[in-house]
């Protein structure tokens, strides 16, 4: 499994410092929320900012963003340094067309879901992703509960893209601790963002070792 810290549990005083810092502690990605306040009510940051966090480290940038235009988006967060760029189902446009927006700038594209969206409405557009990342808090805000019935998503996720011959990384955000990720392991879950646990750790590479050990302990146990 990987671990893709949130940079929404750093420091926003020092965001470079923290990303150089959490890249030195072995983490596998950078995840970073992006929040515009209508699409969720918390305003986080844009491309500007993270333009200025990339030249502190070389790691993936997994953005997230939760914003209601995900299109108008695509191309500043690309020239800002992005490598995959995950926006919402339920936001406003044609989601296949921000999939093709997202390449065409050069991103991994994924699609994200809230805990109430069906999962089957991403299914048509799997062939086209390079990541699913599935909600298990709402989205909006660090520190949330885990809710455990969100892996019944992952699961519907990589046995349809199994059936239509695909191999789809898929991601959840929200709530992973050293409780949960066991449960995520076992359900196949290939990326995990953890905000909390990482950052408010006094030691964040143990903690990151943590994670992945379970989460291999855990796997492990499945026939």
């Amino acid at each position: 499994m990987l671990i893709s810290p949130s940079m929404l549990s750093s420091d926003f005083s020092r965001l470079g410092e923290e990303a150089r810092r959490i890249d030195r502690a072995g983490a596998d990605l950078i995840h970073l929320d992006v929040m515009d306040g209508n699409f969720v009510s918390t305003i986080t940051f844009g491309a500007q900012v993270i333009s200025s966090i990339r030249p502190y480290t070389e790691k993936f940038f997994d953005v997230h963003m939760m914003v209601a235009q995900p299109q108008h988006q695509v191309g500043p967060l690309a020239r800002a340094g992005a490598n995959g760029i995950t926006f919402h189902h339920e936001a406003e446009g044609d989601p296949a067309e921000t999939i093709r927006f997202i390449h065409l700038a050069g991103c991994r594209a994924g699609v994200a879901l809230k805990p109430a969206t069906p999962v089957e409405s991403l299914f048509p557009f799997l062939p086209d992703l390079d990541l699913v990342l599935v909600m298990t808090v709402e989205p909006g805000a660090g520190g949330q509960k885990f809710i455990p019935s969100m892996l019944e998503k992952v699961r519907a996720v990589r046995a349809r893209a199994r059936a239509m011959g695909l191999s789809i990384p898929v991601e959840i955000d929200g709530g992973v601790t050293f409780e949960t990720v066991g449960q995520a392991a076992r359900a196949g879950v290939d990326i995990c963002v953890s905000g909390t646990t990482v950052f408010g750790a006094q030691n964040p590479a143990e903690a990151i070792g943590a994670l992945k050990q379970i989460a291999a302990e855990a796997a492990a146990e499945q026939p």
